[in-house]
C-alpha cells in the first residue's frame, strides 16, 4: 500500500525542480512513496530534466519509473495542475510541494508519524525557512477575516509581529518552535489525508495561483477536521519562483485571491466590505511599490542634479563678483534657470547611456559621461545666438566639479555599506565550498564555467574524511563540524553545500546556527547547478554554466530602447520613401507611435513569451523573420532561447535591416 503521494507542480524552475527530486528521494527511502511532476507547458527544459535524470512515465503507460510525469500543453495553474495528480494519487497521504523546496531527510517520516498518531488531523504544514535559514511566517497562519485582513493590509502586522490582534495572520503570538493546531497552512508544503480531500472536494480551480491553500484550509476545518502547525522538521523554501515578490503582478494577484476567498466564504454583508477593503489595499500597496521603484530610480540623478546645480550657483557668483566684478557683467535670470538645467540633464542623460547609473558601475563611466556631456554642450555651444551664449569656464568648471562630486559621494557612500573603497569594482565573492574534495573540485570548476568572480577560500570536508595530500595547505580549512567557527575566522560572503556529502538536515541546521551573516547555496548530486537565495523577498537564485542571458543586462535594455527611438526618428525622416518600401505604411505609423512611446520594440521574441527568458516588450519583428521557412514550436523556442542569450544592438539592426518590408506588420498588444 502507498503511504504517500508528492505531487510537485512545475513552471520553468528547471534546476530548482531538480533540487527538490533529489531531497524528495532521500525523504522517501523509508515509505512507499510515488511522485508526480505535473510541468505546466515549461520551456526551460524541465520535463527532458525529469526523463532524463529521474525516470519519467505518463501516467497511462503503467510503468515503474521512479517518476510519474504529467505534460500539460500549457500553464493551467496551481489548482488544476494539482487536481490532475490528486485523482490519480494513491496513498493514503497527499503532499503539494513546491518545486523552489529541500525537504529534511526525515521529513516524510516525521510528518506520516503525526498524522497517523492524530486522527483529528486533517492536513499539517511545517516550518519553513527562506534561503538564509530565516524563519517564514507564512509556515502558520490565521484565516484573512476583515479584520485580520486589514491589519496585513496596512501594515500593522508588520509594525507588531507578536501582537495576538495585530499579527493574527501570521500568529505571531504562536511560538514557531512548538507544535500548534491552526487555521491556514502553506501550499508550498501541505500535506493532506487522502481521505479528507474525497469528502471536502480538490483545490478549488477559480484561484490559479495564490489563495487555494486558504480555501482548502477553511473547509478542512469547516468539515470537522484540524491543520496542524509541526515544527519537529523543517524545510527550505527559496520563494517567488513564480512571481516576484513585491512586484505589482504579486500584489494584484495575492489580494485578487483573497477576495475570491472572502465571496466564496463570507457573508454579503462581510464579504462585501472586505472586498472594498481589499481592492482599497490593491491600489494602495500598488501606489507604495510604484513610489518606491520611481524614488529607487531617480535618487543617485536627483542628488547629482542638485549637487551640480548648486555648484554651478556658487560658480556662478564667484565668477560675478571676483573675475568680472570690475568689468560690471552679471548673467541674466535665463542663465540660472535654463541654461543651467539643460547643461545638467545633458550631462545626466550621457551619464545614464555611458551605464554610470547601473548597479554596481564603475567610476570611469560616470567620468565618461561626464566628457560625452561635456563635448555635446561645447558643440552645440557654437550654434547658439550669442545672447545664450555664456562663459567656457563655466562649462569646464562645471565638469571639473562634477568629476570630483560624483565619484566622491559614491566613493564615501560605498565605504559605510561595506566598509573598503571598491566601488565599482566588479564585487569578488569569498567563498568556501563544503563537501568531499572530489565533489567539492567538480563545484570548483562549475564556478569557473559559469564564469563566476570568486575568491576561494578553500574547502571544508566532512567529518569522516581526511584531506588529501595533492590539496594545497592554505585550502584546507576544517570540517565540517568546525563549519561556525571557520565563518568567525575567514569571514566568507557564501557558503556552497554539496548536498551529495552533507544532508539536507545538516544543511538546515547549519544555516540556522551560523544566520544570516553569509549567503547559502546547494549543489544537487551530479548537478551543473549551483542554488540559493538570500532572502525570503528575493527570488532563488543560481550559477550554471546553461543560462547567460543578454538581453537582461541593464546596458544592453538600455541600448535596446535606444536604438528603438533612433530607428523611430529615421523612420520618420523617411516617411516619403518608406510609403514605396513597406508593405503596410498604416500599420508602420501605428507602429512608429506605439514603440516610440515605450509600448512594443522593433524586434522581440518569435512566439509568446516564456517564464524562462526575460521579459521584454512584444515586438513588431522577431529572429524568425530572417528565415524563409515557418519553424515548428521547439525551433522557435531555440530562437528566442539564443536571441535572448546572444543578445546585441548589431543584431536587432540587422533583424530591422533585412525585414524592412515587414516593418508595417501589425502585432498583438
Amino acid at each position: 500500500m502507498i503511504k504517500l503521494s508528492v505531487i510537485i507542480v512545475n513552471y520553468n524552475v528547471k534546476f530548482f525542480l531538480e533540487q527538490a527530486l533529489q531531497s524528495v528521494r532521500k525523504a522517501s527511502r523509508n515509505l512507499s512513496v510515488e511522485i508526480f511532476v505535473v510541468d505546466n507547458h515549461s520551456v526551460d527544459g524541465s520535463v527532458q530534466l525529469v526523463k532524463e535524470k529521474f525516470g519519467a512515465a505518463n501516467p497511462t503507460s503503467g510503468g515503474s519509473e521512479e517518476i510519474i510525469l504529467i505534460e500539460n500543453k500549457d500553464n493551467t495553474g496551481f489548482a488544476k495542475a494539482n487536481n490532475q495528480a490528486i485523482r490519480l494519487a494513491k496513498g493514503e497521504y497527499v503532499l503539494l510541494l513546491n518545486p523552489d523546496t529541500v525537504v529534511e531527510e526525515d521529513t516524510f517520516e516525521k510528518c506520516v508519524a503525526f498524522m497517523d498518531a492524530h486522527e483529528d488531523a486533517g492536513a499539517l504544514g511545517v516550518k519553513m525557512l527562506d534561503g538564509s535559514g530565516n524563519f517564514l511566517p507564512e509556515s502558520k497562519r490565521g484565516f484573512p477575516t476583515p479584520t485580520v485582513a486589514f491589519f496585513k493590509a496596512f501594515g500593522f502586522t508588520k509594525l507588531f509581529p507578536k501582537s495576538k490582534t495585530f499579527a493574527r495572520y501570521y500568529l505571531g503570538h504562536l511560538s514557531r518552535d512548538e507544535n500548534h493546531e491552526v487555521e491556514v497552512l502553506a501550499g508550498a508544503f501541505m500535506l493532506l489525508r487522502k481521505k479528507v480531500l474525497d469528502e471536502i472536494g480538490l483545490l478549488d480551480e477559480t484561484f490559479f495561483m495564490y489563495g487555494e491553500d486558504i480555501d482548502l484550509s477553511y473547509r478542512v476545518i469547516k468539515a470537522g477536521h484540524k491543520n496542524y502547525y509541526l515544527a519537529d522538521t523543517r524545510i527550505i523554501h527559496y520563494k517567488g519562483e513564480s512571481t516576484k515578490k513585491g512586484s505589482l503582478n504579486y500584489v494584484r494577484m495575492f489580494y485578487m485571491a483573497m477576495i475570491i476567498f472572502a465571496r466564496k466564504h463570507f457573508s454579503q454583508g462581510s464579504a462585501h466590505g472586505l472586498i472594498l477593503m481589499l481592492q482599497v489595499a490593491i491600489y494602495f500597496r500598488a501606489a507604495l511599490s510604484l513610489i518606491k521603484r520611481f524614488l529607487d530610480k531617480i535618487a543617485a540623478p536627483s542628488f547629482d542634479a542638485v549637487g551640480l546645480y548648486a555648484a554651478m550657483l556658487f560658480f556662478k557668483n564667484l565668477w560675478e563678483t571676483k573675475v568680472k566684478a570690475t568689468e560690471g557683467v552679471s548673467y541674466p535670470p535665463q542663465y540660472i534657470f535654463i541654461i543651467v538645467p539643460v547643461y545638467i540633464a545633458v550631462w545626466l542623460l550621457s551619464i545614464f547611456f555611458s551605464g554610470g547609473y547601473d548597479r554596481n558601475s564603475k567610476p570611469g563611466k560616470i567620468i565618461r559621461g561626464l566628457v560625452i556631456g561635456t563635448l555635446i554642450i561645447a558643440a552645440v555651444y557654437g550654434f547658439l545666438d550669442d545672447s545664450l551664449r555664456f562663459s567656457r569656464g563655466m562649462i569646464l568648471l562645471g565638469f571639473v566639479f562634477g568629476v570630483f562630486f560624483l565619484t566622491s559621494w559614491r566613493f564615501i557612500r560605498h565605504y559605510f555599506r561595506f566598509g573598503h573603497f571598491g566601488w565599482g569594482e566588479e564585487f569578488q565573492r569569498k567563498i568556501v565550498i563544503t563537501g568531499s574534495y572530489v565533489e567539492g573540485k567538480r563545484v570548483y570548476q562549475l564556478l569557473n564555467n559559469a564564469r563566476i568572480n570568486f575568491q576561494h577560500l578553500g574547502f571544508v570536508l566532512p567529518d569522516s574524511e581526511s584531506y588529501p595530500n595533492e590539496l594545497r595547505e592554505e585550502e584546507r580549512l576544517g570540517h565540517l563540524n568546525q563549519l561556525t567557527d571557520l565563518v568567525e575566522l575567514y569571514r566568507p560572503d557564501e557558503i556552497i553545500f554539496c548536498s551529495k556529502d552533507i544532508s539536507s538536515q545538516q544543511i538546515i541546521s547549519h544555516m540556522v546556527d551560523i544566520g544570516g551573516r553569509v549567503d547559502y547555496k546547494i549543489v544537487p548530486e551530479e548537478s551543473m547547478s549551483v542554488i540559493g537565495s538570500g532572502s525570503k523577498d528575493t527570488n532563488g537564485e543560481l550559477y550554471t554554466i546553461d543560462i547567460n542571458m543578454q538581453i537582461d543586462l541593464p546596458n544592453n535594455r538600455r541600448n535596446k530602447r535606444l536604438l528603438d527611438i533612433l530607428v523611430c526618428i529615421f523612420l520618420f525622416i523617411t516617411l516619403p520613401l518608406n510609403l514605396f518600401l513597406v508593405k503596410n505604411f498604416t500599420g508602420l505609423l501605428n507602429n512608429l507611435f506605439t514603440v516610440f512611446i515605450g509600448k512594443k520594440t522593433w524586434v522581440g521574441y518569435a512566439s509568446e513569451q516564456s517564464g524562462a527568458l526575460p521579459k521584454i516588450k512584444n515586438g513588431i519583428l522577431n529572429p524568425a523573420d530572417l528565415l524563409s521557412k515557418k519553424t515548428s514550436i521547439d525551433a522557435t523556442n531555440r530562437l528566442n532561447l539564443l536571441y535572448a542569450r546572444n543578445y546585441s544592438v548589431a543584431r536587432d539592426f540587422e533583424i530591422i535591416f533585412k525585414s524592412l518590408r515587414n516593418i508595417g506588420r501589425k502585432t498583438e498588444n
